[in-house]
């Protein structure tokens, strides 16, 4: 569970990341802490990469079906340009975005926003993906969640492409996609 720190009233920014593999709930814990945000009555801006289109065109939705609005971007630096006097940005499938997106984060934070990351840190053959090596070596805070592997029930980290497909970014679901222990995962059956 993460814990706020409390700076006596000072507003201070941090960033924290959010990662895992397919299914382990990255979107679904964005989500709750930015609503949680909302019931505070803080001010939230949510941002998502333009390509992911799999659930909606605009908000940010979970597996679960639970969503939030979100304003889809381009590239990272649209992102400071939208922000208006907010308390906390997030930013959903951030592997997706260019290596900007680092920058973007420690740019707000230094203003004094809460930024909250989410993320695959591993593509489909298990190497770093994207920007996310980045975030993770300048988070405040990381939280890193696991799947149920398919498989053999264990704790899943790895995100199994069952497609032949090679390209690193395939938008796909449990039609392309399976969550898998190393073990498993490397056994390939």
């Amino acid at each position: 569970m993460f814990i706020e720190p409390n700076y006596h009233g000072e507003r201070r920014g941090w960033i924290e990341v959010i990662c895992g593999s397919m299914f382990s709930g990255k979107t679904e814990e964005l989500i709750r802490r930015l609503k949680r945000a909302k019931i505070a009555n803080l001010k939230v801006e949510i941002f998502k990469p333009s390509i992911d289109v799999r659930f909606d065109e605009t908000a940010v939705v979970s597996h679960d079906s639970n969503y939030i609005h979100s304003t889809p971007v381009d590239h990272s630096h649209t992102i400071t340009k939208l922000i208006n006097s907010v308390d906390i940005v997030g930013i959903d499938e951030a592997q997706f975005f260019d290596d900007g997106i680092t920058n973007v984060c420690e740019t707000l934070a230094l203003r004094g926003i809460r930024v909250i990351v989410a993320g695959l840190d591993m593509d489909y053959q298990g190497r770093p993906f994207g920007p996310m090596p980045q975030l993770l070596a300048v988070a405040d805070f990381i939280t890193k969640l696991h799947a149920i592997c398919v498989k053999c029930g264990n704790l899943a980290s790895m995100s199994y492409r069952k497609s032949l497909d090679k390209d690193q970014v395939l938008l796909g679901e449990q039609d392309i996609y399976e969550p898998r222990c190393r073990k498993c995962y490397y056994e390939g059956y």
